[in-house]
This record gives C-alpha cells, sequence and structure tokens, in this order.
C-alpha cells in the first residue's frame, strides 16, 4: 500500500483505511489506485473473506481532490471525464465486482465521490452524527463515480433528485430510515461493529455472496421473467458449490456449517 492508504488484516478480513486525514480523505489517483489494488486483491486471495473499508480522522472521505481538479482545469484539461475513466471508474467497478462482502465503516462524512464510495460498498455501519452528502452541484459538478446509479437504485428518482439538485446533507440517522444504512454506532464502536459483522459474513459461504452480488446488480435492469431465469441459472451454480452442499447437510444433521475457505 501507499502513505495514502493503510492496510490491516485481522483474520480473515482485510481493512483498507484512506489515510489523508489532513485532506479529509480527499480522492486523488494515488490513492485511488492503491484502494483498487487492494480490493482487486482481496478478491483473488482466498484467506480473505471480507474487506472494510475505512478513513482515518474525522472524515470518511470528502470526495475529489478538488486542488488536482483546479490545477487540471488551469492547464486546460477540461476533460474531466477522462480522469473519472481512468481512476473513479476503476475503483467503483472493483467494489462492485469484488467476490467478497465489502462493508463501509463510515467514520464521519461522506461526501461527493466519497459518497459513491459508500454507496458501492455492499454494507455501511456509520458513526452517529455523521453526514451524506451529495456534494458535487456545491461545485457545479454533476454525480459521478457510481451516484447517479446508486442514488436512484437506492433511494428512487424522486429523493435522489432532491439530494443532488439540493446538495443538502442527511444524517446517518435518517439514512438508516431510507435504508441507506446498515446500522448506527457510537464512533469508540465503529470498529468492532464493522469487524464482528465481517467476521460473521467472512465465516459464511463465500462462493454464495458472490453469486448473490452478481445476481443483485443483473436484476436491477431485467423484467421478472429475466430475473426468474437469472435465479435458476445462479441457483444451478450455488447448489453446485461446496458451500450449498455443507449447508444443506447441516440443516438437516441440525448443526451449525463450517464453511471452507
Amino acid at each position: 500500500m501507499t502513505d495514502t492508504t493503510l492496510s490491516a488484516r485481522d483474520g480473515a478480513v482485510l481493512t483498507l483505511t484512506i489515510n489523508r486525514p489532513d485532506a479529509l480523505n480527499a480522492l486523488n489517483p494515488p490513492t485511488m489506485r492503491a484502494l483498487r489494488n487492494g480490493i482487486d486483491a482481496a478478491g483473488r486471495d482466498p484467506e480473505v473473506g471480507a474487506v472494510i473499508l475505512t478513513g482515518s480522522g474525522r472524515a470518511f472521505c470528502a470526495g475529489a481532490d478538488l486542488k488536482d481538479v483546479s490545477s487540471r482545469l488551469d492547464a486546460a484539461d477540461t476533460d474531466v471525464g477522462n480522469d473519472l475513466r481512468a481512476n473513479y471508474v476503476p475503483l467503483t467497478r472493483a467494489i462492485r465486482s469484488c467476490p467478497k462482502p465489502v462493508i463501509a465503516a463510515l467514520n464521519g462524512t461522506a461526501a461527493g465521490a466519497g459518497l459513491s464510495l459508500a454507496l458501492a460498498c455492499d454494507l455501511r455501519i456509520a458513526v452517529a452524527g455523521a453526514q451524506l452528502i451529495v456534494a458535487f452541484v456545491r461545485v457545479g459538478l454533476v454525480p459521478d463515480a457510481g451516484s447517479l446509479y446508486f442514488l436512484t437504485r437506492m433511494l428512487g428518482l424522486s429523493k435522489a433528485t432532491e439530494l443532488a439538485m439540493t446538495g443538502d446533507p442527511l444524517s446517518v440517522e435518517d439514512a438508516q430510515q431510507l435504508g441507506l444504512i446498515a446500522a448506527v454506532v457510537p464512533a469508540d464502536q465503529l470498529m468492532p461493529a464493522a469487524l464482528e459483522r465481517a467476521h460473521r459474513l467472512a465465516g459464511g459461504p463465500r462462493r454464495t455472496y458472490a453469486l448473490i452480488k452478481r445476481g443483485l446488480v443483473r436484476a436491477l435492469d431485467l423484467d421478472l421473467e429475466q430475473v426468474m431465469e437469472l435465479e435458476a441459472q445462479l441457483q444451478t451454480l450455488a447448489a453446485r458449490t461446496p458451500d450449498a452442499q455443507e449447508a444443506i447437510r447441516a440443516f438437516i444433521e441440525k448443526r451449525k456449517p463450517v464453511f471452507r475457505a
């Protein structure tokens, strides 16, 4: 990893920490590359069962490092879309395609592309009092790094439009009521809560998680008949895994299943 991104292992759980607290963990290309490489490596590592993504200091991530963006514009490099394609899109894609559960442990506010990063994760646990901010409009920009996709599907068009056009903050407590946040905890309980959830997932049927992630994303763009066919295909794959075979035997034998990495 790099100085701006820390990596730590706790058994089968890998924690990646954005470590730019003085910049509120704003994203720059080296940080995004390090995060992407860490997530890709975790997806390939049979010893890793779950990933936690968090930040250092008082914010989870303030979004793009606007100093970098300003420098590009000053140099007459106005094709910001190329920056998205080179840096943000691969990171979002890495999270969504990771076969392992990815948990965002929001140690503070997630804004702009930092919120996109959190929404790309499978679950979000947040400290009380933190905020989610679709901040792009505040600097005259459009939600990116997947925010248009995630917000409309998670919240519906009306609420997504409100947040995107106003840039008003959403408390994590309200976000929990809307289903964006799985749990809100005191600051000193954030990492214990995230690790407990991650270890529980890491001890589960890992191959099944990968199929669930694949199915949920594809189901968003299919009609009922297509989804039911997708379910049939995925279920065939799931039933062939040692995870499913062990879980079914354990259910019949009235014991706890023991899954293998």
